[in-house]
């Protein structure tokens, strides 16, 4: 059984292709925040890793497609200035989703975004009435933030066609130390780049994200509840930022309007807290679902296995969490399988995709023991095959390049400040006339 992996990428070269072609895209078009802050997980987008709609992910099969997988959540806007006014709309969608105005934000950010934002119908009739001396919204009033609307489809099309120029810039002029791009292709709202890094295949998943400072008010409440994590983080580190990503709500949400919100930063952090037993019965289930959900794709995914992890942390005693019988994580796995059919989390499905999860659940269910060995045996047949293909320098798995002293110093520094500094916050900062120099800041101190 594997723990939590950590969702900094334990390949020491991804870094330096992370910061290289990120510096390409800055070079190509100069939208992006030159002080970014990428938050990098372990594991694709099909892996659970973010609330993403399952049909939009493509299909890609470990050991086939790649040998590691991550997924990078880059900030197209940064909003992290407390003095920044912000406008979360969620006048017009349903709960976790928000339309983005940006009709307060200043001159330069608006000039700079322009061509991802469009005004909505309505607005366009109120300027009307407007000329025509018709009475206007007064300016404390919901209708006078209307407008500017940072478009989510937009920005995913801006993103995907300015980072396939900077691969192909990259195509065109091979650099030492830098991966190859295998594969690049358009997923719904991510961008999936396969790298041939050194001896592996590698997936990211690119995904434009809008990164905020704090906690959004609507999710206020959550915060005076009892957490396992209770003395454990700070509420500083469980709350220290959100995001929005171009997702829209199943079953008919705007995708010109609607942002999902996302808090992975804190997800981060609270993993840190489960315990183990709970970590080993959710690899477990995992394991057992993944094959189960992927084919065909539901609107059920793996994301909302872990949102029941935190949940089942949350109500369950921590006596009982800790346990050190050794049926614990046995025990702890069905209550999993069992929250995820009972627990509200197929209200979102039409009825045929209900029937048709449920019935898969209900099988899975019947016996878990025979789908746990199934999956065991999986795994372990893509290790073998993996292993055999190594071992007789299969064509897509060989050396790719020479790594020079500069470039593997840089490497050496970057394994060592991840391995010191486990779960936390690890950003890159790019000088994008000078790519080869990137800065590294952990929590608040730099490098």
């Amino acid at each position: 059984m594997q723990p939590f992996r950590s969702r900094v990428a334990p390949h020491p070269y991804l870094f330096i292709f992370h910061s290289f072609v990120a510096g390409l895209v800055q070079k190509i078009d100069q939208r992006l925040p030159v002080a970014n802050e990428y938050l990098l997980l372990s594991g694709g987008a099909r892996d659970g890793v973010l609330d993403l709609n399952p049909a939009d992910l493509g299909n890609y099969a470990k050991g086939a497609d790649f040998d590691l997988d991550f997924t990078l959540l880059v900030p197209a806007l940064k909003l992290h200035d407390r003095n920044q006014p912000v406008t979360l709309d969620m006048r017009h969608s349903p709960p976790c989703h928000s339309w983005l105005s940006l009709r307060l934000c200043d001159n330069a950010v608006l000039s700079r975004w322009s061509v991802c934002c469009e005004e909505e119908q309505g607005q366009e009739q109120d300027e009307e009435q407007e000329e025509a001396g018709e009475h206007a919204p007064s300016p404390g009033s919901p209708q006078s933030l209307d407008g500017c609307y940072f478009a989510p489809s937009l920005v995913t099309d801006w993103f995907w066609g300015v980072v396939r120029e900077a691969v192909e810039e990259l195509r065109r002029s091979p650099q030492r130390g830098i991966p190859t791009a295998e594969r690049l292709e358009r997923n719904g709202p991510l961008t999936t780049i396969v790298l041939q890094a050194g001896s592996s295949r590698v997936l990211y998943d690119l995904l434009p994200v809008v990164s905020f400072r704090g906690w959004p008010a609507v999710a206020q409440g959550w915060l005076t509840a009892n957490h396992f994590w209770d003395g454990k983080i700070t509420e500083e580190e469980a709350i220290s930022g959100f995001y929005l990503l171009p997702c829209c709500s199943p079953g008919g949400g705007r995708a010109d309007r609607e942002w999902r919100l996302a808090f992975s930063r804190s997800e981060v952090q609270l993993k840190k807290c489960i315990p183990f037993p709970m970590v080993q019965a959710f690899q477990a289930a995992k394991s057992i679902l993944a094959p189960v959900l992927a084919r065909p794709r539901s609107g059920l995914s793996l994301y909302h296995l872990r949102t029941l992890l935190f949940w089942a942390c949350d109500r369950l005693p921590s006596a009982y969490l800790s346990c050190a019988d050794p049926d614990t994580p046995a025990r702890l796995m069905l209550g999993l399988l069992d929250d995820l059919a009972t627990c509200n989390m197929l209200e979102h499905l039409s009825d045929g995709q209900a029937l048709f999860v449920a019935r898969k659940l209900a099988c899975v269910r019947s016996d878990p023991l025979e789908h746990l060995r199934a999956a065991q045996q999986a795994g372990q047949l893509k290790k073998e095959l993996l292993a055999n293909a190594n071992g007789h320098g299969s064509p897509g798995h060989h050396s790719n390049g020479i790594i020079s002293p500069s470039e593997d110093k840089l490497a050496q520094r970057l394994q060592q400040l991840v391995t010191e500094n486990p779960g936390k916050s690890i950003s890159v900062f790019l000088n994008p006339d000078d790519v080869t120099r990137p800065h590294f800041r952990i929590d608040d101190k730099f490098y």
